[in-house]
């Protein structure tokens, strides 16, 4: 089961065949109900689609996996789906289909000449896991569920010269929305928030205290998204809101850390130091000391004596 070639949908019409829903109205762009997909084939599927998908879902019953792990969601949950992400549900044999909300397909065709086309690719939560969806309250629900509905009005009536411009502004309003969302819960689900920065903490003090530094170089932010079971783009979002610093920055600010520690507590050279923090050219080690502190390794040492 594991090595099944996922299917993938090229266009939205192949997708409303492959739902058993009537034609879209637009080839490029359709707002569906979900209470209208009631047909999964058992088992597990993996999906892949060549266009945009936005979906708010309440009461579904299915479980998603993402990567190794297994999620299941029954509150009003929002997804995003970038083109060519795979994912995973997985169907019991006889569960008839339980879910109510919509979801918003569009194709990055239906952005060609838009400013949006651009700008959608720094709407990071497109890259988020499943497991990072968007937790909405009752009254973020109703907002989102109401743009879907303009959206859909809008391709609904007499296409003419203000169509595109509308429905792309009313996408640009839900981004903005999603992302002001986002920002909520990253300071509203606290506890989970704050273990992320902990384990944050305990995974880079493990990696500097070890010879990990010596050996491999700086860690990777995406070494450390996996090591935190997040992705990459989610752990960054929210140690932007949490402490105002990417990740980078924390790794950043962990090295100089330790090469302070190191200048103020050894006689090893700047060079030596260099070297046992990972850098193979003490030049670029004494570059970013002096861009975060600053005064260059030496000066920083000479303070001390």
């Amino acid at each position: 089961m594991g090595n099944m070639q996922p299917h993938r949908f090229k266009t939205i019409s192949e997708f409303h065949q492959g739902r058993n829903l009537p034609k879209p109205e637009h080839p490029l762009i359709s707002v569906i109900n979900l209470e209208t997909i009631n047909n999964m084939p058992a088992g597990e599927i993996s999906l892949v689609k060549d266009f945009y998908s936005i979906a708010l879902k309440r009461n579904f019953n299915l479980k998603m996996k993402y990567g190794q792990h297994e999620y299941d969601f029954n509150d009003g949950v929002m997804f995003f789906m970038a083109p060519g992400q795979v994912f995973k549900i997985e169907v019991e044999h006889d569960t008839p289909l339980k879910q109510s909300g919509w979801m918003l397909l569009f194709h990055p065709d239906f952005l060609w000449n838009t400013p949006l086309a651009k700008t959608i690719k720094q709407y990071e939560y497109f890259d988020y896991s499943v497991n990072e969806a968007l937790f909405l309250s009752e009254k973020e629900e109703t907002i989102i569920g109401g743009i879907m509905q303009n959206i859909q009005q809008e391709y609904h009536s007499n296409i003419d010269k203000f169509s595109q411009d509308i429905i792309v502004a009313q996408l640009e309003l839900l981004l903005t929305y999603s992302e002001r969302f986002y920002q909520r819960q990253f300071i509203t689900r606290k506890i989970a928030s704050h273990q992320i920065l902990d384990r944050l903490e305990d995974t880079l003090a493990a990696y500097f205290n070890g010879d990990a530094l010596a050996r491999k170089g700086l860690p990777t932010v995406a070494y450390i998204a996996e090591a935190l079971n997040v992705s990459p783009n989610y752990l960054s979002g929210l140690l932007k809101v949490l402490t105002g610093q990417s990740t980078q920055q924390h790794i950043h600010h962990k090295l100089i850390e330790k090469a302070k520690e190191k200048l103020s507590t050894t006689n090893l050279s700047v060079s030596e130091i260099a070297y046992e923090l990972g850098f193979g050219h003490p030049q670029s080690f004494s570059k970013l000391f002096k861009i975060k502190t600053q005064v260059s390794p030496l000066e920083f040492r000479q303070a001390f004596n």
